[in-house]
């Protein structure tokens, strides 16, 4: 497998020569190796983009060709983190934030407004519509887990504690307003989880059983509801995996992943697929890999970074989401000006190195921000959850940690919005 280094981008030319990914470089604005969370498109051409720490709504009418800017955070007068975007029609739609805020529009983006749910909900991770008017919601990934839900195009919303089945949620798939999935975690590993009663009671499909892990993403395929892909994201040394099912989520198969933060995927069908994910604590860049035989062996298309969504629209068309937005199609795109920018990790330091008593760590926070501390041994096994915190201003933090453990090599492992990485310490 080729290596890609910094700013370097090359384009493969695969079975059919006209079908590839570029990068839609001068379409939207990125900074500071940041990414767009989200992206989702009604049809070939109109869809919706979504900034991540430098909150902003992008449209398009034209495939991607050219964005206009909706709506960013300085329009809101806060701080935000826009994790998710989706639509139910062409005019109404949704945001989901990590910042207490949950966004609708009613005019196709023009314009965007906070609307109340019926209990705390910390962040939005996940949306997916279920019908002309059916939209569900789920959170969050440093927990706690829940499901939103509202039947009247977002009037009016339910609040379902899923504490009961998972600690946190990432995504959530509908296939209808009855039947659907949610994945995140528990505290024995990665999840997968099935509702056909629109979302009252759930039942337990998959399991990664490694703590600290999440299923990142689901997909099931359009044209077959039995075949059903996921993502799994690993924390060092263990690495990421796709996951699939052909029969509904009765029986899965775990496929690896040459890198650790597996996030995004999309399948166009059984065998044909992509999966992408941020740069990790190993310090790789996550480019867009491409299978043609259902993830046995994967190739490196050279194309892409901190993918976090593949949003597949038809057998030859699609839309991801990372560093910029990038389209699968046989039209030609200029994209010159556009190069391949790593996520930029948490400064974190442990001091001193090695430890004894006290395990002491400083952070420095750039944005608001959520951080879920976890420890591990030298092998990658879970020990314990030190610390869920949320950031409400930059700047730097200091925590202080009792460390009554053995002797040996451990590692703390860093999850915040914007990313997973961990550092390795002595006792």
């Amino acid at each position: 497998m080729k290596k890609i280094s910094l700013g370097f981008l090359l384009f493969a030319v695969f079975s059919n020569a006209q079908l590839q990914w570029r990068p839609l470089a001068s379409a939207v604005t990125n900074v500071n190796n940041q990414r767009f969370d989200d992206v989702y498109f009604i049809n070939d051409n109109l869809g919706w983009a979504a900034n991540g720490a430098y909150a902003a709504v992008y449209k398009t009418t034209d495939g991607g060709a050219t964005w206009a800017t909706q709506v960013t955070e300085a329009d809101l007068g806060g701080n935000y983190y826009f994790r998710n975007i989706e639509f139910l029609n062409e005019n109404i739609g949704f945001v989901g934030t990590l910042n207490n805020v949950f966004l609708k529009t009613t005019d196709g983006g023009e314009h965007w407004n906070p609307i109340t749910i019926p209990q705390p909900s910390p962040a939005i991770c996940g949306l997916a519509a279920a019908g002309p008017t059916t939209i569900y919601g789920c959170g969050a990934y440093f927990s706690p887990a829940y499901i939103i839900k509202s039947t009247d195009s977002g009037e009016t919303w339910q609040y379902i504690n899923m504490s009961a089945y998972a600690n946190a949620l990432v995504e959530v798939l509908f296939l209808d307003e009855l039947n659907g999935y949610a994945s995140g975690s528990d505290a024995n590993g990665g999840v997968i989880l099935k509702t056909t009663d629109g979302g009252q009671t759930w039942t337990m499909l998959y399991n990664t059983t490694v703590p600290g892990e999440y299923v990142w993403k689901l997909q099931v395929l359009s044209s077959n509801h039995n075949v059903i892909f996921g993502s799994v994201e690993a924390n060092a040394p263990h690495f990421g995996k796709m996951l699939r099912s052909l029969d509904g989520g009765q029986n899965w198969v775990s496929k690896p992943l040459p890198y650790v933060s597996a996030q995004a995927i999309g399948f166009m069908n059984e065998n044909h697929g992509w999966m992408g994910g941020y740069v990790s604590q190993l310090g790789e860049n996550f480019p867009i890999l491409e299978t043609t035989d259902g993830g046995d062996t994967w190739v490196d298309t050279g194309v892409g970074s901190n993918l976090n969504r593949v949003f597949i629209l038809n057998d030859h068309l699609a839309y991801a989401s990372g560093a910029t937005i990038y389209k699968y199609s046989d039209t030609s795109l200029a994209t010159s000006n556009f190069h391949e920018s790593n996520r930029i990790p948490l400064k974190a330091t442990i001091l001193p190195n090695p430890v004894k008593d006290k395990l002491n760590l400083s952070v420095e926070f750039t944005d608001p921000d959520h951080l879920v501390i976890e420890l591990y041994d030298a092998t990658g096994r879970f020990i314990k959850q030190l610390k869920l915190d949320e950031i409400t201003t930059a700047g730097k933090r200091q925590y202080t940690f009792d460390f009554p453990y053995a002797a040996g090599a451990y590692m703390i492992n860093l999850h915040n919005n914007t990313g997973r990485q961990s550092i390795k310490f002595l006792k």
